[in-house]
């Protein structure tokens, strides 16, 4: 259970953050801070850093399960720790307002106390992101994005921000701007897989709405985004069902004689020319194979086999279903 507290329970599936935020009164009937008259962590024996991660991610999961009066003690006890001016304790409290607000009225008053804030000390970091979420919570996308440029102005190396940004611009059907930030999120963190992968995604997603013209570069572009996660997360599900979607897609359209004309499409940038034909075949064989390996060990409950989401097993299922129709037709 504590190995599961360490990790930000946005990333834990349903049930398992269910199951923590049901053991929250247990946990915070055994928390316990130091009994000083004063806060002296280094004499605290029961203290450690990652007390404090538990208890932060376990406001996370009582938050996300519904259970407000748990979330409110781990605020309680956050706030008796580290001070009601902690930027993030502030940042806290500012989410579990959010989350307890009960009409849009607490929610504008809210919003008016993360401006005043912010007037008042505009580098509290925390307080800024929370204001943006509830810029876009409340339907002001345009606001919202122009609140994380300026953002993004002051703290141009905040991964978070960047991938964030690209998702309030895919919202509003803004392809280009959203690779363009899922590219920045990459130079920040070069190896995350998932964000090579989302990067796919969204020229996949591109490439669907480009016409006929150019469409087979970004679908190879995408190719080359989705085998890069797999090079990195060899097991990484959704790199795999991206491979076979755009390969998938890319033959339907390739003629069956395709050669690519030269090595490279343009010599003086280094672009590469597209694979040949032969070459996405055996990406979606392989691809294909390795769908049909994560599906069946995860449904076969195999050790290490186990940590996949179910709807996206479930999708893997119904894309390798797919061909199985086409080959009976």
């Amino acid at each position: 259970m504590t190995s599961s507290l360490l990790h930000p329970p946005a990333h834990l599936p349903p049930s398992v953050a269910l199951h923590l935020s049901q053991q929250a009164p247990l946990l915070l009937q055994n928390h316990s801070t130091s009994k000083l008259p004063i806060s002296i962590p280094f004499l605290s024996t029961s203290e450690t850093p990652e007390t404090w991660a538990i208890l932060e991610n376990l406001l996370l999961s009582c938050l996300r399960t519904g259970d407000d009066k748990s979330a409110r003690l781990c605020v309680e006890k956050l706030t008796e720790r580290f001070g009601e001016e902690n930027d993030r304790v502030m940042g806290l409290q500012g989410l579990f307002e959010e989350a307890v607000a009960e009409n849009d009225a607490d929610l504008e008053e809210l919003m008016a106390e993360y401006d005043a804030i912010l007037k008042e000390n505009p580098t509290n970091m925390p307080i800024a992101k929370r204001r943006i979420a509830l810029l876009r919570s409340t339907g002001k996308l345009e606001e919202a994005t122009v609140a994380l440029v300026a953002f993004l102005d002051s703290s141009p190396t905040d991964a978070e921000a960047w991938a964030e940004l690209a998702d309030l611009y895919l919202s509003q059907g803004l392809f280009s701007q959203t690779i363009y930030c899922l590219e920045e999120v990459l130079l920040i963190v070069p190896n995350a897989w998932n964000i090579h992968a989302r990067l796919g995604e969204v020229i996949y997603m591109s490439a669907q709405v480009s016409g006929e013209s150019g469409i087979e570069k970004l679908l190879v572009d995408s190719i080359r985004r989705f085998c890069r996660s797999i090079e990195l997360c060899d097991d990484y599900l959704r790199g795999f069902y991206g491979l076979k979607l755009t390969t998938g897609r890319l033959l339907s359209l390739l003629p069956q004689n395709f050669k690519p004309a030269s090595t490279v499409i343009n010599p003086a940038a280094g672009e590469p020319a597209p694979p040949t034909l032969a070459y996405v075949q055996r990406l979606n064989e392989i691809a294909t194979a390795k769908l049909a390996e994560i599906v069946r060990r995860s449904n076969a409950g195999e050790k290490g086999w186990d940590g996949y989401e179910q709807a996206e097993i479930i999708a893997a299922r119904a894309l390798l279903d797919k061909d199985v129709a086409k080959v009976e037709k």
